[in-house]
């Protein structure tokens, strides 16, 4: 019998191009997102090439209804789940003052809230049946306070310590939790964010969806705990560990803010 994952912002990004390597790998898949057309091409592309199951659920997976919505729907179908994928979030570009306080609630529950909940649905069937792997994606921003992104930075902080706890909490229980922590990646993050204007884009090789999803995937099978994408990624990662906070707080502020119009 196949494996089963369900990976949740699966529509575009990071999250298509884990369904790709799983559909490779014959994994059978659960794929949640708000866009139903996507979904649908993406099913069909991944039955006919791979010949695998997959399931697409549509939903705002911000609603705080909804991992309960999602985890039904799994279990209505009878799949037994091997592999969650927390892919889902968005980010916020600007100053916290000025930011839009419904698009910040709506951050904090996709990002923090529904993450969490659908973790502690899917871990104890997973503990039950001795094996499974879980994905939260964070974040390089992770690491460190980030001003012009506070919240966004903030729910990724939330995001790297919970799964390094929950990681040390299901030691020996066959279940491996894995935070992914990729930098600045092409995907639809830039323009959803705002961050068009932002240096942090700028003037440097941005990771490809791809890249990082390859070596997410990789460091999950492994049961690494902490995956960091990138040579230079994790040399910041390290360094700012070794700053003062009014350093690295100064550091972030300078590489977000917006570029000189040409």
């Amino acid at each position: 019998m196949n494996r089963t994952a369900v990976i949740t912002g699966a529509s575009s990004g990071i999250g298509l191009e884990l369904a790709g390597l799983m559909a490779f790998d014959r994994i059978d898949l659960v794929l949640a997102s708000r866009n139903r057309e996507k979904l649908e091409t993406i099913r069909d592309n991944l039955t006919k090439k791979y010949g695998i199951k997959v399931k697409i659920i549509q939903i705002d997976l911000s609603d705080e209804a909804s991992p309960d919505k999602l985890f039904d729907e799994v279990k209505k179908s009878g799949l037994q789940i091997d592999y969650l994928i927390n892919n889902a979030g968005f980010g916020d570009y600007g100053f916290f003052i000025d930011s839009d306080p419904d698009k910040l609630s709506r951050m904090i529950d996709l990002n923090i809230k529904t993450l969490t909940r659908l973790t502690r649905l899917f871990a104890p069937l997973m503990v039950l049946q001795g094996r499974g792997a879980i994905m939260n994606v964070a974040s390089t921003a992770a690491f460190q306070p980030g001003p012009l992104m506070a919240v966004y930075y903030a729910t990724k902080a939330y995001v790297l310590s919970f799964s390094q706890a929950l990681a040390k909490e299901l030691e020996g229980s066959g279940v491996t939790v894995t935070a992914l922590c990729p930098g600045a990646t092409d995907t639809g993050f830039k323009s959803a964010a705002n961050l068009e204007g932002s240096k942090l884009f700028a003037g440097k090789r941005i990771a490809s969806a791809l890249d990082v999803a390859r070596y997410g995937y990789k460091a999950m099978l492994k049961g690494k705990r902490i995956a960091v994408h990138g040579i230079i990624n994790s040399l910041l990662v390290f360094s700012v560990r070794l700053m003062p906070s009014s350093l690295v707080t100064d550091f972030v502020m300078k590489i977000q803010g917006r570029r000189k119009a040409e």
